[in-house]
């Protein structure tokens, strides 16, 4: 979900309905993203993302790599790997 000023941009990280416009309603907020601070910054809440993925949540593409960052993509996917 996009917010922030024009040409200023700051992201949320939500869990929302894949039907829902991108800055829609949404269920959840996981975290957020400010792309234009050096270096970037990310915050996820790393339970509730692990929560997500667990009930079958699919991420974009710039969202996975966001929760690489954050580590939860790697902890889901171990995880993922032990059941």
């Amino acid at each position: 979900m996009r917010m922030g000023k024009k040409k200023q941009p700051t992201y949320r990280i939500v869990a929302a309905d894949s039907r829902s416009p991108r800055d829609g309603r949404y269920i959840e907020i996981v975290g957020t993203y400010d792309p234009r601070r050096e270096p970037s910054v990310v915050t996820i809440d790393n339970e509730k993302a692990l929560a997500w993925l667990g009930q079958g949540a699919l991420p974009t593409e710039r969202v996975q790599k966001l929760l690489q960052i954050s580590g939860a993509w790697d902890e889901f996917q171990s995880s993922k790997g032990k059941k």
